[in-house]
């Protein structure tokens, strides 16, 4: 095995290891704060993070051109050269940091105008967002280094330390949540697991690179060595803009256009379909550094034949996502936080397409990203124009389901036919005829599996499921057979899943085996 391939397994690994534990948690601790700290209070920590991503994007995507650019001196071992690159760094994220901290302090202006109804009062409001305001800017002042980290193929340790103080205040929130019911306590923690993680992750930073030389001075001098850095960060900016606005901005929206309390019930929702995407991510982040390592070698046949490979996973991770959702998401909500929080079918069906759109882009856009092809800026203020306006014509009337298709509608045509004919023009240079003849497969046996689930959840489980039993029993029954009678037929019909299963040489001979037979 490749060193490439093994840092990439072991960043999976290791991710999913703290996936499964932190799903689980998160829906313990989610039943116990709705209960213990109430839905207003829970949907207004929505509301905050958001505003907080809403700020964050002032980091201008200068973390993934830094990146592109640590790709060929981390291959090389250019001590020197990655020094310069992460000087840089260091000076730019200094200045987002101070930026964002002015940001928030004029944003919180309004907070009387925006939150002054709320029953628990301001003071707890503005405590909490300096409190997370103050958690956003010292990821930048002191933990920029977990970009060379993820650069590097050892993203599992970034997870590893970060994951692990994750999921002890998670602990430590519920017990106060449960025993104190204090809301400004379940806040301070959150600050103080913070500042911990701050400083155990600077400390093994130094054991891994200790050659690694940081000089703010420097690092804005460099600025002129490498023009390139700002140029690619201009063009990410306006991408990182309108990722935020169709991916990051619901709960602020929700809040905005129907109510606080609602922000809270839809979050029940997006806490399930978020760890989802976590998983989803973890894949990514544990593949992309190598991509773009593998793009970087320069070995075309290789690297289309690990695009084909990587979009087959990615179907299959799609399939596990989408047909679980289509046939379990409403009986869990409902039978684990109750009728009331109960949204509408029609919002679900919008939420989970909004998903597969997500998923099913993924492995486009990180072929893109390790090619550095960031110059159509043309497509985020498209898809942000169009979303803005459908969302401010039908949010008003459709409430959620209108905020859901703004984003569908402004995304669709161009993550699905524009991204795909850009990288084969310009990274594969290859015929964007190609993508489609192999996508017309996935999409078909997609769908006919959609058309599947939909049929068992509406005669099946929905009709009899009344309890979190039932409804286990019911996954373990019908889930795993659908997903092997998908797995097969991708396994058939596709070369990219073939590719993947040659990996395991055994897997693939019983397969066609059985197939031949």
């Amino acid at each position: 095995m490749s060193e490439r391939v093994h840092r990439s397994v072991m960043n999976i690994k290791v991710g999913m290891l703290f996936y499964m534990l932190s799903l689980v948690l998160a829906f313990f601790s989610r039943k116990i704060f709705l209960d213990c700290l109430g839905a207003e209070f829970i949907g207004l920590t929505g509301m905050l993070g958001n505003i907080m991503s809403f700020l964050s994007v002032a980091e201008l995507g200068i973390g993934t051109s830094i990146v592109y650019f640590l790709y060929k001196p981390l291959q090389e071992d250019n001590h020197e050269k990655i020094n310069e690159i992460m000087s840089i760094l260091a000076y730019l994220y200094r200045c987002i940091g101070f930026i964002i901290g002015i940001g928030g302090f004029i944003v919180s202006l309004f907070f009387p105008w925006w939150f002054g109804k709320l029953d628990f009062g301001l003071p707890l409001v503005y405590f909490a967002f300096y409190s997370f305001l103050a958690t956003s800017m010292a990821g930048y002042l002191f933990n920029y280094k977990q970009l060379l980290v993820g650069a590097n193929q050892k993203q599992y340790l970034v997870n590893a330390y970060f994951q692990t103080i994750g999921i002890v205040q998670s602990i430590v929130q519920i017990l106060l949540a449960y025993y104190y019911r204090n809301l400004f306590l379940w806040v301070l923690v959150g600050l103080i697991f913070t500042i911990i993680g701050i400083i155990i992750f600077n400390y093994r930073i130094k054991q891994l690179y200790p050659w690694l030389t940081v000089n703010l001075t420097q690092g804005k001098l460099n600025l002129k060595k490498y023009p390139e850095v700002l140029k690619k960060t201009r063009q990410i900016f306006i991408h990182r803009i309108k990722d935020f606005i169709l991916y990051r901005s619901d709960e602020i929206l929700v809040g905005a256009f129907v109510s606080i309390t609602q922000v809270a019930f839809y979050g029940n929702y997006t806490i399930i379909t978020s760890k989802l995407n976590f998983l989803v991510n973890i894949l990514s982040d544990g593949m992309s550094a190598g991509v773009g390592n593998l793009v970087a070698e320069g070995n075309d046949k290789n690297t289309m034949k690990v695009f084909w490979e990587l979009t087959a996973i990615r179907f299959l991770i799609a399939g596990i996502v989408i047909f679980g959702l289509l046939l379990f998401l409403q009986p869990f909500v409902t039978c684990w936080f109750g009728e009331k929080y109960r949204l509408d079918d029609l919002i679900i069906y919008l939420l989970i397409l909004n998903i597969f759109i997500f998923l099913t882009r993924g492995v486009v856009e990180m072929y893109i990203s390790a090619y550095g092809l960031f110059s159509d800026v043309w497509t985020s203020w498209t898809e942000l124009i169009a979303n803005i306006t459908i969302t401010l014509c039908l949010a008003p009337f459709y409430g959620i389901s209108g905020i859901l298709i703004g984003k569908i509608l402004s995304v669709i045509f161009i993550a699905l036919l524009w991204k795909p004919y850009f990288l084969f023009n310009n990274g594969f240079k290859k015929k964007v005829s190609d993508y489609w003849r192999n996508m017309f497969i996935y999409y078909s046996i997609f769908i006919l599996f959609v058309f599947i689930s939909l049929i068992i959840r509406n005669f099946i489980i929905q009709p009899t499921v009344t309890s979190i039993l039932q409804l286990l029993f019911y996954s373990i029954i019908i889930f795993p057979p659908l997903l092997l009678s998908y797995f097969l037929l991708l396994s058939c019909l596709t070369p990219g899943m073939k590719y993947f299963i040659a990996r395991r040489p055994r897997l693939y001979d019983r397969i066609f085996t059985i197939k031949r037979k």
